[in-house]
């Protein structure tokens, strides 16, 4: 089975993600959108939830690359809402 994605431009702030800056994946919030003007930026504000993995939870920067995971919100065809966890992909590269 493929795992489902979603494309890094598709991202809102206030987006639940999963990334993996702290060398474990931890989930957290986007905090500003990733777009800007036409183009994508290669860094974002997220809070970050480490207490995850026994750190502290608090606000920073990350390359846009360290997302890994987004949750979205769903609506079946009966009506039922559901939410999901999407691999993100194409997001900018790493800066060097």
């Amino acid at each position: 089975m493929t795992e489902k994605t979603i494309d890094f431009k598709e991202l809102t702030k206030g987006t639940e993600i999963k990334s993996n800056q702290l060398g474990q994946e931890v989930s957290g919030l986007l905090l500003e959108s990733p777009k800007i003007g036409k183009g994508l930026k290669k860094i974002v504000l997220i809070y970050t939830r480490a207490s995850d993995i026994g750190l502290h939870d608090e606000s920073g920067s990350v390359y846009s690359s360290q997302i890994t995971k987004a949750r979205i919100n769903l609506v079946d065809a009966d009506g039922t809402k559901k939410t999901e966890w999407r691999k993100v992909t194409n997001a900018p590269a790493q800066l060097l």
